[in-house]
This record gives C-alpha cells, structure tokens and sequence, in this order.
C-alpha cells in the first residue's frame, strides 16, 4: 500500500514513461542496448535463476526489462536516489527487484545489499559516467571480489576514448547526435527539463523533499572506457571489452 503522501500508481507510471522518453533524448538506440545487455546474461550465466545486481538501478528501467526476459531472476537494484526508486517501485512492484538506497562511490554499499549469495551478474545502465576515476576502480574490484566464478560484469554508457585518440570523442558524439536527430528523438524534454518538471509537480512534492536536492554529479576525472576494461581486468575479469557500440553509447563487459 503507498503511503498517503506519495503519487498514484497511475501517477507514478506516467513519470516513467516521460523518463524512458527523455532517456532515448540522449540514446536513440537505448531499447536495442538494453536487448544486448540481457543478451550476454542469456549467453555467459548458465542458470536460469541468475542474481543480478544493479548498479545505480534508478527507476528500473532495465531491472524491470531484464526480468520480462528472464523471468526466474532476481534484481537486486542500488541507487543513491531516493526519488527514482520510490518510482519505480510505486509503479511496478515486483517481488522479484528489491532496492536499496546506498551511495557506490562510499564503502559499504555491497554489505548493505544483504545478499543471500554471490551475484553471478552486475549490470548498470547510464550510471556509472557520473563517478570518478578513483571510486569506480573500487567499485569494480568491489565487484570483481564478490561476483559468482564465472559471472559477468557489463555496463550500457556513453564511454570515449579520451587522451588515447583526441579530437575522436567529438566524432563519436556528433554521430549520436545524428542518429537521435534522424530518429526524431531529440524533440523530447531533456534530463534537466525532466527534473525541473518532477520538482514542480504537486504529486511528487514528498519525494522531492526526501531526495532533499539530490547528490552531487561532479567529475573532475573521468576514465576512459579504456580505463574501465583495465579496472575490470585489474579486479579479476580475465575477459573485458566493447560489446556493441553506436557512436559514443557502449556495451562494454567483463567476464569472470
């Protein structure tokens, strides 16, 4: 049962279905992305139960894609925003994804999730862009430590190049830029016209004050993606690299 001061379910619902529109503003290929990551799950975990963490779970976007797929698995989601996962789960409750509101760039945030076993997967989608250098090498041995023997790791971003190929970002963003203009998505409101919507809506007034002004996105050292499959080769992924890309939106996985 919601509690009195929170949206519909109705209400809710119509919240994510205006995100899923503002995320593809800026990935106009996000359905087929999200396709590819319960794809390698389907390839590499041979088990039809897998326990999959999601890193930055927020509305549950792809928890809720994944287990619509695999029906037998079970998501455990972790974000440090309260706002996104309360919508979530007052529009789709699932028995099969539970949330838990923890920071992964501070220490704890795997002991906060209570798991009952090792996860054989970690996925996360357009969440990890926001860390710096130093915790995402952590949280990725974090979960190269934790993960089942022969689990995976795989993460749906914008990753670039970075000092290894310069000017070449700027390519690969122009190119995504294109696709969204040609599919028509970049009509749609933007993530901060999202935001300054979800903070004047009536409905959502109690879960604007508990999100209480967000959490501060500010990089100041960003990995490349070559960063990323060093990290992940580092934390005992023996196998790591891109799995699709289109422009600067990437697949990149590590296998266990």
């Amino acid at each position: 049962m919601k509690a009195a001061d929170e949206p519909t379910q109705a209400q809710a619902q119509e919240w994510l279905d205006r995100w899923d529109r503002q995320q593809g503003h800026y990935m106009p290929d996000r359905e087929e992305r999200f396709d590819v990551v319960i794809d390698v799950v389907e390839e590499v975990i041979g088990r039809p139960d897998p326990l999959v963490v999601d890193l930055g779970i927020g509305p549950g976007s792809l928890a809720h894609r994944l287990i619509d797929r695999i029906p037998q698995a079970r998501v455990v989601g972790v974000d440090a925003d309260p706002l996104l996962l309360a919508l979530g789960t007052i529009a789709r409750p699932d028995e099969r994804i539970r949330s838990v509101l923890a920071d992964l760039r501070e220490p704890g945030w795997f002991d906060a999730l209570g798991l009952d076993r090792a996860p054989d997967v970690y996925v996360s989608s357009t969440a990890l862009h926001w860390m710096n250098a130093r915790p995402l090498r952590a949280l990725l041995t974090v979960c190269g430590r934790t993960v089942a023997s022969g689990g995976v790791f795989i993460d749906a971003d914008h990753l670039y190049e970075g000092a290894s190929a310069p000017g070449f970002d700027d390519l690969l963003r122009a190119l995504t830029d294109r696709r969204a203009r040609r599919r028509g998505t970049r009509h749609t409101e933007d993530w901060q016209a999202w935001w300054d919507a979800v903070d004047a809506a009536p409905e959502l007034t109690a879960l604007v004050a508990r999100r209480a002004g967000g959490f501060a996105h500010e990089v100041t050292d960003k990995p490349s993606v070559h960063d990323y499959l060093d990290y992940l080769r580092e934390a005992g992924f023996g196998a790591a690299g891109t799995a699709w890309q289109i422009g600067d939106d990437r697949v990149i996985v590590g296998i266990a």
